[in-house]
């Protein structure tokens, strides 16, 4: 399987949505330019929320969503593969989806995702975070067939699960897709290690793009958007601010990185017991 280019885009969206897709397009266009083939969007890259029931009472369905026709318009216009990191989704009732999808160069939804692990979580600064209030959970894993592998979606917060990821590998990813919107707080003490723990337990490439910045109301995401290879090394880091990172994958580093430590044949039965 030939080489080919992947972009993380890096964004620090707010509460404008027109204004957050006009950002996330540009920085699209500028990295078709650069070469990328395959181009990966951070988790709410349309709209970050102070509050999450405001995802509920401003968002919109999936037939009304704009970011939809302006972003398969732009899959069109740029002859590249976007993955969509993810949306809010209003669904019927009182929640959304937090919801990802991948585009292809012709405009079709090859395939979407919706989170099945939410951060519900207290940290000793103070943080709260309940994502729970507003969203519906996925219940169902997603792989994506593309021209130079397969392609395991997941969510921010789904990094903490690694069953998901040796599943997604066991079932045949070549490729997972990390998008988040990661605190500042928990970043910095583990989303490096996390992202690098996903590509190494799994041998495959990840691909994880990150929102980054302060909004007015305070919350701090803490960007650095990755690219790391199937051994674990990290082929591009987006820092702190706005942009893209760029690199070249080589879909046989994936076998190569298996044939070496081939963990995802040594599963054993545990069981627990005196």
């Amino acid at each position: 399987m030939p080489s080919f280019k992947v972009a993380c885009v890096q964004n620090c969206a707010e509460d404008d949505l027109d204004r957050n897709l006009e950002e996330a397009a540009l920085r699209c266009r500028e990295a078709a330019q650069a070469g990328a083939e395959l181009i990966c969007l951070p988790e709410n890259f349309s709209c970050l929320e102070e509050r999450d029931e405001l995802y509920v009472t401003r968002g919109h369905t999936e037939e009304t969503h704009p970011a939809l026709p302006m972003f398969t318009a732009l899959a069109r216009e740029l002859g590249v593969h976007l993955a969509l990191g993810s949306l809010t989704i209003r669904l019927d009732g009182a929640k959304v989806a937090n919801r990802s999808y991948l585009l292809s160069p012709e405009g079709r939804c090859l395939a979407s995702y919706d989170k099945i692990h939410l951060f519900d979580v207290r940290l000793r600064n103070g943080e709260y975070y309940r994502e729970s209030r507003a969203v519906e959970p996925g219940r169902c894993a997603t792989l994506v067939d593309l021209p130079w592998g397969r392609m395991g979606l997941s969510i921010c917060y789904d990094v903490r699960f690694p069953r998901l990821y040796r599943g997604l590998a066991q079932a045949g990813a070549e490729f997972l897709a990390i998008p988040a919107a990661f605190t500042h707080t928990t970043g910095l003490a583990h989303w490096h290690v996390l992202v690098r723990a996903r590509a190494i337990e799994t041998g495959c490439y990840v691909f994880a793009a990150g929102q980054c910045g302060t909004r007015r109301w305070g919350r701090r995401t803490f960007g650095h958007s990755l690219i790391v290879d199937p051994w674990g090394g990290v082929l591009a880091d987006g820092g702190t601010e706005p942009g893209f990172i760029l690199t070249d994958v080589d879909p046989a580093k994936v076998a190569e990185a298996r044939a070496m430590i081939p963990a995802l044949q040594h599963d054993r039965e545990i069981h627990f017991g005196g």
